[in-house]
């Protein structure tokens, strides 16, 4: 299999905004898979179409059709299985744990077309975003415990070929989280300081994205119109959602999740977002956040 490596020995830009007006105002649905108390959403297509897991002890993946269709969607023979990724053509991307333990990444293209995506040579694998050219954006590493830095790429499905990027200034590792169909890749790395740090990489350009006063910063997702999600921690601990988009983070945090704990991890090119909360009950819910005046709020599943 070739191999192609890519070190990012570029301009670095560093962008730490929130803005004060012009922000997008959503309404929110929780979204449950039936009878359990875990569902994380974490990528969305263009006809809304979510990927995602339930079960916090045994992963279970699914695909859903709103408002509470459920696909249920698990490598052969796995042990457990997360889908994170969905591009147009639902293709899905992920990633399962195999009966000895060991974690590996996957594309699915329908109808039930599993292939298993490992870098070579290495004992961890995982997959979490792809774009409609079949390119993948996902990490390695070298421990099957996944207890050593995390080295991230882009693999491309009808060439086989892995593209490492290798980020200065990342001694704790780094993951590609989500490709557009432009090629930009998002994702998050963590510096001497054991401090994770969002990142853009777009046309050879690579900038750090960290939302202002924050203590950690992961970006997620992103669309084919550059928007990017993710979450960051603020000063005091609590983990929050935001949507970066035209230079500006805003934070979104469902409202059921009193502001403790929100991920925003995927966004389709309507701008409808997808992740996951937690709430009063502790139980992690799904949920989707739809620009206003699109959906009505509600809840789903439950």
């Amino acid at each position: 299999m070739k191999l192609k490596a890519l070190t990012l020995f570029l301009s670095l830009a560093v962008l730490t905004c929130i803005p004060v007006a012009a922000q997008t105002t959503y309404t929110f649905q929780t979204v449950n898979f039936p009878h359990d108390t875990f569902t994380q959403l974490l990528g969305i297509n263009n006809s809304n179409k979510i990927a995602g897991y339930h079960g916090a002890t045994v992963n279970r993946g699914f695909r859903l059709t709103l408002p509470h269709n459920f696909q249920n969607e698990n490598f052969p023979n796995s042990a457990m299985t997360q889908v994170i990724g969905i591009n147009t053509k639902s293709k899905t991307v992920g990633f399962y744990v195999d009966k000895a333990n060991v974690t590996h990444g996957f594309i699915l293209a329908l109808p039930d077309t599993f292939t298993t995506v490992d870098f070579p040579g290495t004992a961890f694998n995982q997959l979490l975003g792809v774009n409609d050219l079949g390119q993948a954006a996902g990490y390695y590493s070298m421990s099957a415990n996944n207890t050593t830095p995390d080295f991230p790429y882009i693999y491309d499905q009808f060439g086989g070929v892995f593209e490492v990027i290798t980020i200065p200034g990342a001694p704790g590792g780094a993951q590609a989280t989500s490709i557009n169909n432009a090629q930009q890749v998002v994702g998050f790395y963590i510096d001497s300081n054991n401090v994770n740090h969002g990142f853009l990489l777009s046309g050879g350009s690579f900038t750090t994205l960290d939302v202002a006063h924050s203590t950690f910063t992961q970006a997620l997702g992103l669309n084919n119109k550059g928007q990017i999600v993710g979450t960051y921690i603020d000063a005091s601990g609590n983990q929050h959602g935001f949507v970066h988009s035209k230079g500006k983070f805003q934070t979104v945090d469902d409202p059921k999740g009193n502001g403790t704990m929100t991920v925003i991890n995927g966004i389709n090119d309507k701008g409808v977002l997808v992740g996951f909360y937690v709430d009063a009950k502790t139980h992690t819910d799904g949920l989707v956040a739809t620009p206003a005046g699109d959906e009505q709020e509600g809840a789903i599943g439950q």
